[in-house]
């Protein structure tokens, strides 16, 4: 081989390597679905650290992301004097796009790495071979409740995160353009509610969000699975484990987020 088919085999083959393995830990982890029950006290424990620890960050983040989306949009609606429609604009962002991502990133950073970590020490310490010399399932026992109990929860802190970010903005919009908080809340709960599409039980923004937030969790629990069952090589092998679970559930959101949307939208 040449230099660039050197290179490209070098660059290409672990990468492959790396999803391929992913793949197969999220196939291994829906095919475990009836296995939730009996695993629901692990499963329990996962949703009690993946959701109410990180729920305070959450909260915070998506706060503070409301009142930018209302300073910043507020000031170009005041322009040509429309910022009694900050509500509806807010409201939108917040829900479909702001939420489900800046949550999902949280989540990442917060819970996809401590899975990478958690798991690959216990791969390099050969606590996972033990595990399998025993005859335990390891994607039953470890991989399914980290994965379903993200998956459960993510929805569930996209969803709070929306609210308070709505409420963030509504602060903004009040104190800083001037705009009635009660007809900011007014026109915010309306721009969800003119979306309701006669199949969802749900207004379609809303929807959008859920299904969204759900995809996200369970792709950043098995991305921070699989990198941590890959660990290698002692501590500097968790290390690795560790940011390319980071790095690799961000840009998974990022894409996902733009084809789901366009699902979801055009549908």
């Amino acid at each position: 081989m040449n230099i660039v088919e050197r290179a490209g085999a070098r660059l290409l083959a672990p990468m492959l390597s790396s999803a391929g393995y992913a793949v197969s830990i999220g196939l291994a982890a829906v095919a475990r679905i009836p296995h939730l029950l009996r695993r629901r006290r692990s499963l329990f424990d996962q949703m009690h650290l993946s959701g109410v620890k990180t729920l305070h960050v959450v909260l915070f983040v998506n706060f503070f992301i409301g009142m930018i989306l209302a300073l910043q949009l507020g000031y170009e609606l005041q322009r040509f004097g429309q910022q009694q429609a900050i509500g509806f604009a807010v409201s939108v962002a917040m829900v479909r796009e702001m939420a489900p991502v800046m949550t999902a990133v949280l989540l990442a950073a917060a819970v996809s790495s401590a899975m990478a970590a958690e798991l690959g020490t216990m791969k390099v310490q050969e606590e996972i071979t033990a595990l399998e010399v025993m005859s335990v399932d390891v994607a039953s026992f470890l991989v399914v409740p980290r994965v379903f109990g993200l998956m459960f929860m993510a929805p569930l802190l996209t969803v709070l995160g929306s609210i308070i970010g709505i409420l963030g903005g509504g602060i903004i919009a009040t104190t800083q353009l001037g705009v009635d908080f009660h007809g900011y809340l007014l026109n915010a709960t309306e721009a969800l509610e003119d979306r309701w599409v006669w199949w969802l039980p749900v207004p379609k923004s809303l929807y959008a969000a859920l299904i969204k937030s759900t995809v996200f969790g369970f792709t950043i629990a098995v991305v921070g699975c699989a990198s941590g069952l890959q660990a290698r090589h002692g501590a500097r092998g968790v290390g690795d484990a560790t940011r390319s679970a980071v790095r690799n559930s961000i840009i998974l959101i990022i894409v996902l987020n733009f084809f789901l949307g366009k699902l979801i939208y055009t549908t």
